[in-house]
């Protein structure tokens, strides 16, 4: 049951984080919205770090720390930009597939799954997707394949983050494993928009990118833990993130629900009943 916990309290955390982030990008533009979701994180994350102490990280851990950084600081670009001219509804159930593409990843490498439990993610995985499924309000441009090209691309490499993560987060304090993406954000994107004097921030949009920040690291803690027990389990039960926020949309922000991602929604709790029955 660990797995199955993990997994949905990233799924909301990161829905919030969507919500908040969706709105700050347009404020002040996704690099700055990221630079700031970093500092944020970084100083949510430091005293757990004290407190974790300084565990050997040998080679294979320093490139996974690596590959978890990198991808998550990527991916967080790449769908803050989509979030700038598309949906939530839209972008985010596309994002969330991201625990599709890790679970992918850690049946390729070899991890054992049970038949009835491969169906049941393959089932989470088609929900996400139907749930995608957004029409425009009137007055808004038909044509959003920008926006699904970035949370496509946004998909995979936080798919490759999230495996990344749930492996190193066996020989390692959550704290360590949650380090990488703050620490790359702070060094690629924040410094250097700092140096440059291009970091945006006001004072309207400072409660979005706090809550980003520290809905973020609640995500990554939450998932850390259900991966200990089960990465793919947890990455693909982290991805209902999508669904939830496309819920919450629709009420704060208008974005009306389709059919098709009625459906989605619906196939994707059946899905997460099957695997709760199954683990239990």
């Amino acid at each position: 049951m660990t797995a199955i916990l993990g997994g949905l309290g990233a799924a909301i955390a990161w829905a919030c984080s969507s919500l908040c982030s969706s709105r700050s990008s347009r404020m002040i533009g996704p690099s700055s919205v990221l630079a700031s979701v970093a500092v944020v994180g970084l100083v949510v994350t430091a005293p757990f770090l004290v407190l974790a102490g300084n565990p050997h990280v040998g080679s294979h851990e320093l490139v996974l720390l690596l590959i978890g950084g990198a991808g998550n600081v990527g991916g967080l670009l790449l769908t803050y930009t989509a979030l700038r001219e598309g949906p939530v509804g839209l972008v985010a159930p596309i994002v969330s597939a991201e625990g599709a593409v890790a679970a992918a990843i850690a049946i390729a490498g070899g991890d054992t799954v049970k038949t009835a439990t491969l169906v049941a993610l393959v089932v989470v995985a088609i929900g996400v997707v139907l749930a995608g499924a957004v029409r425009s309000r009137p007055g808004e441009p038909a044509d959003h394949r920008g926006s699904v090209i970035l949370a496509a691309a946004a998909a995979l490499s936080f798919g490759a983050s999230l495996y990344a993560t749930g492996r190193v987060g066996h020989s390692l304090p959550v704290a360590w494993a949650v380090l990488p993406p703050r620490a790359v954000g702070l060094v690629v994107v924040t410094v250097p928009l700092l140096v440059a004097g291009r970091l945006q921030l006001t004072r309207p949009v400072l409660p979005l990118v706090g809550a980003s920040g520290c809905a973020e690291v609640v995500g990554f803690v939450a998932y850390s833990a259900g991966a200990r027990d089960d990465v793919a389990v947890a990455a693909v039960l982290a991805s209902l993130f999508g669904a939830v926020a496309a819920l919450i949309a629709r009420v704060l922000f208008a974005e009306r629900l389709t059919r098709p991602q009625v459906t989605g929604v619906t196939v994707t709790v059946a899905g997460v009943v099957a695997l709760g029955l199954l683990q239990a």
